[in-house]
């Protein structure tokens, strides 16, 4: 099973979905980037030479930032909208939706389960 950045990728899947399970790879980035390091799309992740395995690896690590790296500036770019009190800062805070969706019906994902008005009924 081939190891890119600290994340086990799936060796039975064809290697255009298996670097997909990086964060911040999608599907069109994952097309350029086999296009550019020379490695066919349909290549079985297993399949890989030790070599193809490198030479994938140097080319993310140089020319896209994934996973750790990633993931700390977003949430420093969130802390810094916190900090400065933003309309998008404070929704981060309360735990809101920050992009325009509407909370009245919608958004149970961010606001949590609903809270229950009433006891329970008991038989």
């Amino acid at each position: 099973m081939p190891r890119l950045f600290g994340v086990d990728i799936p060796k039975n899947k064809k290697i255009k979905i298996s670097l997909q399970y990086l964060y911040g790879i999608g599907n069109t980035q994952a097309l350029k980037i086999l296009k550019d390091v020379g490695i066919d799309p349909e290549k079985k992740a297993q399949s890989l030479s030790e070599e193809e395995v490198s030479r994938l690896t140097s080319h993310i690590q140089n020319n896209y930032k994934v996973e750790g790296e990633l993931r700390r500036e977003t949430t420093q770019h969130i802390r810094r909208l916190i900090e400065i009190g933003s309309y998008r800062g404070m929704r981060h805070r309360k735990g809101l939706p920050v992009r325009g969706q509407r909370t009245k019906c919608n958004s149970r994902t961010r606001k949590g389960p609903r809270p229950r008005v009433g006891g329970i009924k008991r038989k």
